[in-house]
């Protein structure tokens, strides 16, 4: 189902049952093909100056999602309604324009950043690309952007690996906004970099989301990062959505099985906030055979037979947090 629409009231961005499957052959000899179910039947709605958290464990499909949104992998199915008009159903020239509003920061700051280009020469590029500004008004539009981001103007002819992880994705971010896009996807922009700098990276854009009122698709795997920057948040395990709600609501208030097993994970200082771990047993099944029913249960501590047997609905179950739990919001506290 379609999510609820919050904050602003204005939505942005509207993906309905998008999937993503990669094919793949059983064997040298084998003409019969296999699906890799990364991205399975997602929906969600992304509204104007909020940040939209994904979170889930490695390969549930966080990031193949994040890249399909943006076309920068084909989605098998669905519809990407960006202002209303459907990227999956656009010219390449239109494509090309659309994407001035939609920019992507990717994880690893070592391997997104040409070591040949100076760090003006990378900040500069979206621009030549798009074609909007002369010479003189990129120049100026650059170190702009490097003072935003906190760069040092005197770094403008230097290299990539003249740089630390933390100044890298400085470079990575300021690249990703020189166009003042309206929507950047954030894939895991922090995972890369030592916690102290994390923290600076996350407030920093935080601030440029204040300046520039852009909307994030922020993912992680760090509950306690997503916990920090996002307005609402999407749960994902095995390519599907299992709960959506705004932050403290999920926080305080998990519904699915899933969700409560990795908020317990979270680790707590000193002895008085000590709580019971719930622990996940085996491990996550295959995206190319994932199992029947509710895709969590060969691993869920409540599991029923109906799980194995019945898809649950993502439902509301009240105030816009959604569940897709057969039980849910019935769970035991």
């Amino acid at each position: 189902m379609d999510q609820e629409k919050s904050r602003t009231g204005t939505a942005l961005l509207e993906v309905r049952h998008l999937n993503k499957w990669f094919s793949q052959k059983q064997s040298l000899f084998s003409f019969e093909k296999r699906y890799i179910k990364a991205v399975n039947d997602v929906s969600f709605v992304l509204n104007a100056g909020e940040t939209l958290g994904i979170v889930g464990e490695s390969g549930c499909g966080k990031s193949t999602m994040g890249r399909a949104v943006l076309r920068l992998i084909e989605p098998t199915a669905g519809e990407i309604l960006y202002k209303g008009t459907d990227l999956l159903h656009v010219a390449d020239a239109e494509l090309r324009k659309i994407r001035a509003n939609m920019q992507i920061i990717f994880q690893d700051p070592y391997a997104s950043l040409n070591p040949r280009m100076t760090v003006g020469e990378i900040i500069a590029e979206p621009l030549e690309i798009q074609k909007h500004m002369n010479i003189a008004e990129i120049r100026q539009r650059v170190l702009e952007t490097m003072k935003l981001v906190g760069l040092d103007i005197k770094y403008y002819n230097r290299y990539p690996h003249e740089f630390s992880g933390g100044q890298r994705q400085r470079i990575c971010i300021a690249r990703a906004i020189v166009l003042r896009p309206e929507i950047v996807v954030c894939d895991e922009p922090v995972s890369a970099l030592d916690v102290s700098i994390q923290a600076q990276v996350v407030n920093l854009l935080k601030e440029l989301q204040e300046k520039l009122g852009m909307a994030y698709i922020f993912i992680s795997h760090d509950l306690s990062v997503i916990r920090h920057i996002s307005d609402r948040i999407i749960v994902m395990y095995l390519g599907h959505i299992v709960e959506v709600s705004e932050k403290e609501e999920l926080y305080h208030n998990p519904l699915h099985p899933y969700t409560r097993a990795l908020l317990s994970a979270i680790p707590v200082i000193g002895t008085k906030g000590k709580k019971n771990r719930i622990l996940l047993e085996g491990d996550l099944p295959s995206p190319a055979d994932p199992p029947g029913g509710c895709v969590f249960h060969t691993r869920c501590y409540m599991a029923k037979p109906v799980c194995s047997e019945k898809i649950p609905e993502l439902k509301d179950c009240g105030s816009g947090h959604c569940c897709a739990c057969h039980f849910s919001p019935e769970l035991p506290v």
